[in-house]
């Protein structure tokens, strides 16, 4: 295991420059988790109206291929 030093508090501008300066997966393993969100009533019937629009054109579209092909 490699030896952990105490984190030292930087200044905002010394933070940025070593923000900018990590890779793409250090700077993943750096970003804080953020709860879901609670969603209200109406934004949940919304998503779930467009997923079963989503399910209906697929077969829609489905059916149409297949009566193309005969």
């Amino acid at each position: 295991m490699p030896f952990i030093e105490k984190s030292v508090p930087l200044s905002p501008s010394a933070k940025d420059i070593v923000l900018s300066s990590l890779e793409k997966d250090q700077l993943a393993s750096r970003k804080q988790p953020i709860a879901r969100r609670k969603l209200k009533t109406i934004e949940v019937v919304v998503l779930w109206s467009l997923r079963v629009y989503l399910i209906f054109m697929m077969a829609v579209v489905l059916y149409q291929i297949w009566s193309a092909g005969h």
